[in-house]
């Protein structure tokens, strides 16, 4: 929709130790990242550092841009630009920062904020996942078109965003979250991100591997090499910590499309063990529940397709669609009865996407 858009948008990338500045026209960079040091324990430091970044990367483009648009931690007002609360990573902002209005009196453009789930999720439906999925239905025959998404970040935690009808969902409160719904296949006491995120698949290893025997600084990345038995470690531990992993985060997605009947678009670091994940992540959404005289059905009212398979993405496209004849009349309409959805990896990558939905949901909010 905007990547044919000549409107600059300076975007940020927001983390508690570096700050990386950028510009996008047409949904791609137009500008080298400035990084500078976040200083996020320190209010008037770090308020200066955004200063710099933002003035530096305008007073090198070629025309004004018209607005500013990035993803910053919460809890937040992020309609009202304003950042406040428990920020493990930015403690200065912890008592309330009027942040998107500071930044407006500076550079006197429109200043946008939001939560990195929300524009993960929204550049995946402008420009990645959606539209993909889309096109490939189209060339593959098949007519139904998508307009619902879902994008979960797997990394530090376990964040989502939702689209419906080619919207951003930003709620009554900027909280959509699943983070903090229980964790029914382990502990319905205990939130779903404690075994959904990389402090879950380390903990799980080291539980499953015996303590003693595990570096204290390793990573999911080497537990993968280890389920992969490329790097000596124990293999049946790494398999089984990545399989809880998905089986928790497949009975969390499956409450979220339940509820809003979307397609699943999954990015973040961890994107990079998805085969060992998905088996469990697709079985428990696709599992079943049963009413209190036994009988049996599905956990979610559609069928899961795996999207990045391309018989399963076919099966997905297609349907089964039938001829049905209009009673009375000799015309006859395309009827498919099969209610599906489907899950993917996301294929610009979690930082691009987060990017791409700050720029679009900037200019979304100036074309209104």
């Amino acid at each position: 929709m905007y990547d044919q858009d000549k409107r600059i948008v300076i975007t940020l990338d927001a983390g508690g130790t570096n700050l990386v500045f950028g510009a996008m026209r047409g949904c791609e960079y137009i500008v080298e990242p400035l990084t500078l040091p976040s200083r996020a324990d320190n209010l008037e430091e770090c308020l200066k550092a955004l200063e710099k970044g933002f003035r530096t990367v305008i007073d090198g483009l070629d025309e004004k841009p018209v607005a500013i648009s990035f993803a910053f931690p919460g809890p937040a007002d992020y309609q009202n630009g304003i950042v406040g609360g428990y920020l493990p990573n930015f403690p200065a902002f912890r008592n309330g920062v009027a942040l998107g209005p500071y930044l407006q009196e500076l550079f006197g453009i429109p200043v946008y904020i939001n939560n990195d789930g929300d524009l993960f999720a929204f550049g995946e439906a402008m420009a990645g996942a959606l539209p993909m999925i889309n096109r490939r239905v189209a060339e593959l025959g098949g007519e139904r078109r998508y307009k619902n998404l879902l994008g979960y970040t797997f990394g530090t935690g376990f964040g989502i965003g939702e689209v419906i009808d080619n919207r951003l969902n930003l709620g009554n409160n900027s909280c959509i979250e699943t983070f903090c719904l229980p964790a029914t296949t382990r502990d319905n006491s205990v939130m779903v991100e404690d075994f959904v995120a990389i402090r879950a698949i380390i903990r799980e290893y080291k539980r499953l591997a015996g303590d003693t025997e595990v570096p204290a600084d390793i990573t999911p990345r080497d537990i993968c090499e280890i389920a992969d038995g490329k790097r000596p470690g124990n293999r049946e531990a790494a398999i089984e910590s990545f399989r809880l992993f998905g089986e928790a985060a497949g009975d969390a997605m499956a409450i979220a499309v339940t509820l809003t009947d979307s397609l699943v678009v999954v990015g973040g670091g961890l994107t990079g063990a998805a085969r060992h994940f998905m088996p469990s992540l697709l079985k428990t959404m696709r599992g079943s529940i049963h009413t209190i005289n036994g009988e049996q059905l599905g956990k979610v009212q559609m069928e899961i397709y795996d999207l990045d398979n391309e018989e399963e993405l076919k099966k997905f496209a297609l349907g089964n669609s039938t001829p049905l004849k209009i009673y009375g009349t000799d015309k006859i309409v395309s009827y498919d009865p099969v209610k599906r959805t489907g899950i993917m990896m996301s294929k610009l990558g979690a930082s691009k996407a987060i990017s791409i939905g700050a720029y679009t949901y900037a200019l979304s909010q100036l074309d209104k």
